[in-house]
């Protein structure tokens, strides 16, 4: 794995012909720079690249001349792409890869990443299914990774940390590989994904600071663009709305997930709002962060301020005091999406499947 690329790539292709109806005479050629491409056949035959891709994998919901359009221009630029000639030989290369897709590498040493990664590994150990680990953050990262896959060298994606306008999910549909997020980029997400309950774990939460007496509640939130953080952010209004408890502008600080943004945002909470009493950090990462921009400020946690994270990393038990915070079975959701991923790869034209984890909320001392 070197500068966000999976390595060993190779400059090897399949080209072919395609008939009337089937994709047929498939032969190993090797690659040449000037190959079709998926944008090409669809724009010769006045369609999208999607439902090129649709045609290809034999999808439903293609009018008749529609498919036979992209059939001919497929014949007429004597385009095939590499991932379906694969298919139709029935070969396999027996390996999936883990796509970290942040464009912040720092974060990829943030506990969440490793325990994934942990638990995708150990749901792969009882089969021949090779673990292949990349990360893309550009534009010129993600075509090569897309190239890669179509080449032939992986069977099925899964991605992690994928912001709200990032394509990549769509690529890897486009040229029908089989994908599943953890996570997903909205609420109304088509690819398969394997998510937590982030608004019903935040509620609980502020709830629980809620019923032990604090109404001067904040919270630090992940990024914006991403689902994951406007999710539990929502469910930190929920809660305060629920209770008749206003959540003003000032009590809500952004972060990025990382314990560093967490010390920085607890730091101008208590600055500009010295009259909060609770904290709902949006990641054990950046409550371990705000315990600590507590410590220096004076404030005692919790009988000043109380302090409660989400995800319940190992790390949680070793603050002090030892950190309340809504457990995301991490375990069950890095198996789930191999589950998802292997039994797509034997039923590609399978429908997308969405996935939420119940979490729960895990007692402390820090609330």
């Amino acid at each position: 794995m070197r500068g966000g690329r999976v390595a060993g790539t190779a400059d090897t292709g399949m080209t072919g012909a395609v008939g009337s109806s089937d994709l047929v005479g498939v032969v190993m050629l090797r690659r040449r720079p000037g190959s079709p491409t998926l944008e090409e056949v669809a724009a010769l035959a006045g369609v999208g690249r999607g439902t090129v891709s649709r045609v290809i994998n034999n999808a439903a919901g293609v009018k008749d001349t529609t498919r036979r359009a992209v059939q001919r221009a497929i014949a007429e630029l004597g385009y095939v792409p590499n991932l379906a000639a694969r298919t139709l030989a029935g070969r396999r290369a027996d390996a999936v890869a883990l796509v970290m897709t942040e464009p912040d590498w720092r974060q990829f040493g943030e506990p969440f990443f490793s325990e994934i990664v942990r638990s995708v590994g150990d749901a792969l150990t009882e089969t021949e299914v090779q673990l292949l680990l990349t990360l893309v953050r550009t534009d010129a990262e993600r075509q090569r990774l897309v190239e890669y896959a179509r080449g032939g060298r992986v069977d099925g994606v899964m991605l992690m940390s994928v912001h709200a306008t990032d394509p990549l999910p769509d690529m890897l549909a486009d040229v029908g590989l089989p994908t599943v997020l953890l996570g997903r980029r909205s609420g109304d997400e088509s690819v398969t994904y394997v998510d937590a309950d982030n608004v019903g774990g935040a509620r609980a939460a502020v709830s629980h600071l809620l019923g032990t007496g604090r109404r001067a509640i904040a919270t630090i939130t992940g990024p914006p663009d991403m689902y994951v953080a406007q999710c539990r952010l929502r469910g930190y209004r929920e809660a305060m709305e629920r209770a008749g408890v206003e959540a003003r502008e000032s009590w809500t600080v952004q972060g990025d997930f990382s314990a560093d943004s967490g010390h920085r945002a607890m730091a101008e909470l208590i600055e500009r709002a010295p009259e909060i009493d609770g904290v709902f950090a949006a990641s054990d990462t950046m409550a371990v962060g705000a315990l600590g921009a507590l410590r220096a400020a004076g404030r005692r946690v919790p009988d000043d301020v109380a302090v409660i994270g989400f995800d319940d990393f190992p790390l949680a038990q070793h603050t002090d005091p030892q950190l309340t915070t809504v457990r995301q079975p991490l375990e069950e959701i890095g198996h789930t999406m191999v589950r998802l991923l292997l039994e797509e790869m034997e039923e590609p034209s399978a429908a997308w499947r969405h996935v939420i984890h119940r979490t729960e909320l895990v007692l402390r001392g820090s609330a």
